[in-house]
C-alpha cells in the first residue's frame, strides 16, 4: 500500500486526475482496513472472555493468529511460532479462572498501517484472587497491547500489564501501603 500511496502522490503533485481521484480515496481505505484490523483484535480480546470463542466471530483464540505469529507476555517471554503462542497462552491461561475486558473504555491508536494499539482494562480472577482494575488504585488490570494485524490474522501482539493479577507482590515496593 505504501507504494501506491507513493506513486499516487507523485501522480498528484503534477495534477492529474487519477492521481487526485486516489488521493482523496487513500484515507477512506486507510479507515476501512483500520476498521478490519480493529475488528480482529476486538474478536481476539472477546475469545478472551469467552474462554477460548469469540461470541462475535465464532474464531476459536488461536483462529486469530498467523502461523508465524509472534506474542510477548511478561514474565513469559516472546513466543514464536503459533505452537510457542498456544503453549504460552496456556502457561499464563492456567493461571486464570476468568478475564473480562472492559470494551467502552478502550483507546484506539489506529495510523493506517497494518501495526495499532490499544489501552484497556480488565477484571477477572487469577489463582491468586480477584482483580479490577484501580482497585486498589496500584493493582493489576490496567493493560496495552500491540498488535500487527496482516490478511486478517494478528501476525505480532506485545502485551503490556502487571502480571501480578492478585496484587500479591507488593513487599518489593516501598512505595505501596502495607
Amino acid at each position: 500500500m505504501t507504494d501506491t500511496i507513493d506513486l499516487t502522490r507523485r501522480g498528484a503533485l503534477v495534477g492529474t486526475a487519477v492521481g487526485l481521484a486516489a488521493m482523496a480515496a487513500a484515507p477512506a481505505a486507510a479507515q476501512d482496513d483500520d476498521a478490519a484490523r480493529k475488528a480482529v483484535a476486538e474478536s481476539y480480546l472477546k475469545s478472551l472472555d469467552a474462554g477460548g470463542v469469540s461470541p462475535t466471530t465464532g474464531l476459536g483464540l488461536f483462529d486469530h493468529f498467523s502461523d508465524d505469529a509472534e506474542v510477548f507476555f511478561p514474565k513469559w517471554g516472546v513466543a514464536k511460532g503459533k505452537e510457542e503462542v498456544i503453549k504460552m497462552f496456556s502457561d499464563v491461561g492456567g493461571t486464570l479462572k476468568s478475564i473480562k475486558h472492559h470494551y467502552d473504555g478502550f483507546t484506539w491508536y489506529m495510523n493506517g498501517t497494518d501495526s495499532f494499539a490499544v489501552e484497556g482494562t480488565s477484571e477477572g480472577e487469577h489463582r491468586d484472587g480477584p482483580w479490577m482494575a484501580d482497585q486498589p488504585k496500584w493493582g493489576a488490570g490496567r493493560w496495552c497491547d500491540c498488535f500487527t494485524v496482516k490478511d486478517g490474522k494478528i501476525t505480532r501482539l506485545f502485551i503490556y500489564l502487571d502480571p501480578d493479577y492478585a496484587g500479591k507482590d507488593t513487599a518489593r515496593y516501598g512505595w505501596i501501603p502495607a
